[in-house]
């Protein structure tokens, strides 16, 4: 109503104006259009309304009413005169009738206004806008001024100025109505392009509306309708970017000739909205193993796996797949996100991966194999079992992805105990059995197993972040820095397995997380299975490119050793000093090799180390 109010006094003041200066215009701001590809030589020319639907709409609301209250205190000519001017086309057929086509959810309402039934006025925002300038209409005659309705007749059509433009073939109206948007209202590409649909279902736009696209626009909210027609183009194209949607859609759906083949592919899109919506909502699936990999690889927070869900679903919705097939190709995208994380790669080029399943995936095979033997080729460090063996023993596990990833992760290696009394594991949180900040206590544990050349601060420095010290639990500020002999009867009491089975030990240093982290391997290896040796193409190799990037962001003036680069991607120093040595590599003068005792490497001047490890 406040928009009423401003548009009102907007007016009421230029009609004064006017009076004085007659050439005296009020801006509106612009209209974006974009023109209907059954547009030709002849007829009406119709256009899409990208922006300024609701200003047109309120505008033509605002000119029924002066209309009707023109002729009821008027002249009964201004009804004919107001209508074929400016709001019907009044010989034209049914479908081209109305010069301005509101949505459906608006068009009842507004044929009522323009119709000027009985229902005009309703207590939809049509309406109430009808009444609004009813209202203010009957207010602002005055008995002794003949002219006054006229004059803001005048100031609508003749004062209200506005800049349109007009799109041509190929361009992205979406962007350009981005581009020139100030109003802060947000036109989504799913908006856009529902209104376009439904201008090339002239005839059929009603039924179609009520029976396909009602029941889609309940099921799913604007965005998610915006994602759900991204999805689409992807499984075709995965380099098509978000915010190109509405353009590439609309590219597609010109070369559609009839309002059948329109109304069909409103009929596909419900249907896949229908499955976009089991997708964010796992709960709807009713087959146990399928709903259990799209909980997991919903939580994990990946949308571009997105694309392939919904090929999955699709296929087992058109008969050739079964639910078998796609719990186990949703769980070979689970294993290659969870290995990946264990060695250190958890991002990349996994968009670019996710997003080419479908197109690149083998074909005459099921969708599970054809899903595992794509993960399987090329440089995709989908982790082998001996790769997942060799990084959960040295790679610092807790500073690698995201960390409700990390948390996940663990969480779903304790679901594998599969206890039959299980807690609740998404209140916990990660801990380090032995603490990041040691204790003398620890410092004094570690030593005892210290080789030639070694300290404590260098053992805790390779096990601390690594897997086998890390667990879940609901005391992480109770537990904090205590000795193992404090934590111990704590974990002893926990519910979580892997705590469990910690605190059967009788001591806690590098022997016994080097143990756990070989048993955790085992049991990541039978849960999450590896890629297929067969076909596989390059190797998980190590990442000097994860070296380079962390030495080019170091800041300026600090430095950092062998041993820190060597932690950080799951290496030792001396095949980091020599490849510092024989490649060019960012930042190489600002390492030291003085944690690597006795080696030639560990004559270069002692650096001074940076405080953390860089990320």
């Amino acid at each position: 109503m406040k928009q009423l109010d401003r548009l009102w006094e907007d007016i009421i003041k230029l009609a004064v104006d006017r009076v004085d200066s007659p050439s005296t215009t009020h801006f509106i701001g612009s209209l974006v259009l974009a023109p209907s590809p059954s547009n030709g030589p002849a007829g009406v020319q119709e256009f899409l309304v990208v922006d300024g639907q609701q200003r047109l709409t309120t505008l033509s609301i605002l000119l029924c009413a002066i209309r009707d209250h023109r002729a009821a205190t008027e002249d009964k000519e201004h009804r004919d005169r107001i209508d074929q001017q400016y709001l019907i086309n009044r010989w034209k057929p049914e479908q081209q009738r109305l010069k301005l086509l509101p949505t459906q959810a608006d068009r009842a309402s507004y044929l009522a206004c323009l119709d000027a039934t009985p229902q005009a006025g309703g207590g939809d925002p049509v309406g109430a806008a009808y009444r609004f300038f009813r209202a203010q209409l009957e207010n602002a005659d005055d008995p002794d001024d003949l002219t006054d309705i006229e004059r803001i007749e005048d100031a609508v059509i003749s004062g209200l100025a506005l800049v349109s433009v007009t799109a041509q073939h190929g361009d992205n109206a979406h962007r350009i109505f981005e581009s020139l948007n100030n109003t802060g209202l947000r036109l989504t590409q799913g908006d856009l392009l529902r209104n376009y649909l439904f201008m090339r279902l002239p005839t059929r736009g009603e039924s179609v509306y009520r029976s396909l696209w009602l029941p889609l626009q309940s099921l799913l909210n604007s965005n998610e309708l915006e994602l759900l027609f991204w999805l689409d183009l992807v499984q075709a194209e995965p380099r098509i970017k978000q915010t190109d949607t509405y353009a590439a859609q609309q590219s597609r759906l010109d070369r559609l000739k009839s309002e059948e083949l329109i109304e069909a592919e409103v009929d596909r899109l419900a249907r896949l909205g229908g499955l976009l919506k089991t997708i964010l909502d796992p709960s709807r699936e009713s087959n146990v193993d399928v709903r259990v990999r799209l909980r997991r690889l919903n939580a994990w927070g990946t949308t571009t796996v997105y694309p392939l869900l919904l090929h999955l679903l699709d296929r087992r919705d058109e008969g050739t797949a079964t639910s078998h097939e796609v719990a186990r190709a949703m769980l070979f995208v689970e294993s290659f996100l969870v290995r990946r994380l264990l060695i250190g790669r958890a991002t990349a080029n996994i968009n670019r991966i996710l997003l080419a399943i479908v197109t690149e995936m083998p074909q005459g095979l099921s969708v599970d194999d054809a899903v595992h033997t794509y993960l399987s080729t090329g440089r995709k460090y989908y982790a082998t079992d001996a790769g997942v063996r060799s990084a959960v023993r040295a790679v610092p596990y807790y500073l690698n992805g995201r960390p409700h990833q990390r948390s996940l992760v663990l969480q779903w290696v304790e679901e594998s105990y599969g206890s039959k009394e299980p807690v609740d594991l998404n209140g916990l949180t990660i801990e380090h059995v032995m603490p990041q900040t040691p204790t003398r206590s620890w410092r004094d544990e570690l030593a005892e197993g210290l080789e030639a050349g070694e300290d404590s601060g260098q053992v805790h420095e390779s096990v601390v972040h690594t897997l086998g010290n890390l667990t879940l639990t609901g005391y992480n500020s109770r537990l904090s820095n205590s000795s193992f002999t404090v934590k111990r009867p704590q974990l002893a009491t926990s519910g979580v397995s892997m705590n469990q089975e910690i605190a059967h030990l009788e001591r806690w240093g590098r022997p016994e997380i080097r143990a756990r982290s070989a048993a955790l391997a085992d049991r990541i290896v039978s849960v999450w299975p590896g890629p297929l040796e067969a076909v596989k193409i390059g190797d998980s190799g190590v990442a000097w490119d994860v070296m380079n990037k962390a030495l080019s962001e170091l800041p300026a003036g600090s430095w950092t050793t062998y041993g820190d680069l060597a932690a950080l991607i799951g290496s030792h120093p001396v095949p980091v000093g020599v490849r510092l040595a024989t490649h060019p590599t960012p930042n190489a003068q600002r390492t030291s090799g003085a944690p690597v005792r006795g080696h030639p490497l560990s004559r270069l001047p002692l650096a001074r180390r940076t405080d953390r490890q860089p990320s």
